[in-house]
């Protein structure tokens, strides 16, 4: 069988206009289109469902789009288990699941399986293409051993696991390296890049003389100049150096900061939040910053950060947190009054429609993610 094939590489979100051609009810040489869902992926899953339904409306159509929801369970000896409640042969299958899951407490290893019995589920009943939807791409941070130690490359077996599934193509979002698109070899990888988004959300700030971006570590200091050139502000990026693991101690932050008052902070992630929270103190203490946002395209829901994001806020001039619902986000993250949560959903809907209609994902303008907040 023929696959549509196109090269792995970063997808950023482009300013642009949705046309009613990309609208168009027209059946795709791909077969019928089917979301699934695992149970961690069925929240989201359901969101881009109902999307892709007012999308099919705006262009003069009404059918349903169907969905085999939460098709994942576990017997009573704890093995996960996957069952299709319809027949997908021919289809073009959307796989969701969320990997990790800290509103329901299913772990990551549980959620990989239950994606990777369901991706051989849907290629054994005859789907033509499966494509993986996980917005956060758990192992990633594991795309080399640590420097001295005897570990694997855990990324790249996990790569190798899915594509022996069955998955012809990933969408991720913002993936931890670019080196997870080499692990899938020919198979297209999605990487979505959060950069037009975060552009989008503060572009209040842009030409001001008193702002600047900052990085909270080298690994994040090229996505974050990106931005200070895309909103024309100052840019600065933190030393960090981990003296043990998931701690972080941040030396200096170098960078301009003459009459600069505000402080743009852009990270891919949060776990325990270490490294932002040390960022922000310097900047507060040692650079004079008055107000600082933080822009985190994947938060974890740790315990650990919820206390020091708290800390932060009242007493370090953290004025707001925008976050992704990459993760799924718990009751006390969402609780917080100066955290707010931009929903991938209206965005995933037009890559799925891309995909399915064999278009390119690049182009799809980045407005569409302004109006998704809870």
């Amino acid at each position: 069988m023929m696959k549509a094939m196109t090269s792995s590489r970063i997808r950023f979100l482009m300013p642009g206009r949705y046309s009613r051609e990309q609208r168009e009810p027209a059946e795709s040489p791909r077969g019928q289109l089917v979301v699934v869902s695992c149970r961690s992926g069925a929240p989201l899953a359901c969101q881009v469902v109902g999307d892709y339904e007012r999308l099919l409306r705006e262009g003069g159509v009404t059918r349903p789009v169907s969905h085999l929801e939460g098709i994942d369970f576990k017997f009573s000896d704890g093995e996960t288990c996957v069952r299709l409640t319809a027949d997908v042969s021919g289809h073009d299958a959307f796989l969701f699941q969320s990997l990790y899951d800290p509103a329901s407490g299913r772990s990551v290893d549980e959620n990989y399986v239950a994606f990777l019995i369901a991706a051989r589920a849907l290629r054994e009943w005859g789907a033509n293409y499966v494509t993986g939807v996980l917005p956060y791409l758990a192992y990633a941070r594991q795309d080399k051993p640590t420097q001295f130690e005897r570990e694997p490359t855990t990324a790249e077996l996990m790569a190798d696991l899915s594509i022996e599934a069955g998955i012809d193509r990933l969408v991720v979002w913002d993936p931890h390296t670019g080196r997870i698109h080499g692990f899938y070899g020919s198979v297209p990888v999605d990487g979505l890049s959060s950069l037009s988004m975060f552009a989008e959300v503060y572009k209040r700030f842009q030409g001001r003389d008193d702002v600047i971006a900052v990085a909270p570590d080298a690994g994040v200091s090229k996505f974050v100049m990106h931005f200070a050139r895309a909103l024309d502000v100052g840019c600065a990026v933190a030393s960090k150096h981990r003296p043990r693991p998931e701690e972080a101690e941040v030396s200096e932050i170098l960078g301009s900061f003459q009459g600069k008052r505000i402080a743009v902070v852009l990270d891919d992630m949060i776990n325990t939040g270490g490294t932002v929270e040390a960022t922000v103190i310097k900047l507060v203490e040692e650079k004079g910053i008055e107000e600082v946002y933080l822009g985190v395209s994947h938060n974890l829901c740790a315990p650990r950060a919820l206390e020091g994001l708290s800390r932060l806020h009242a007493r370090y001039h953290l004025r707001e947190v925008i976050v992704t619902d990459s993760v799924p986000q718990t009751d006390t993250f969402r609780a917080l009054p100066f955290l707010s949560v931009r929903s991938l959903s209206g965005f995933l809907c037009r890559v799925i429609n891309r995909i399915h209609y064999n278009r390119s994902v690049d182009g799809i303008f980045a407005q569409v993610m302004g109006s998704q907040e809870n």
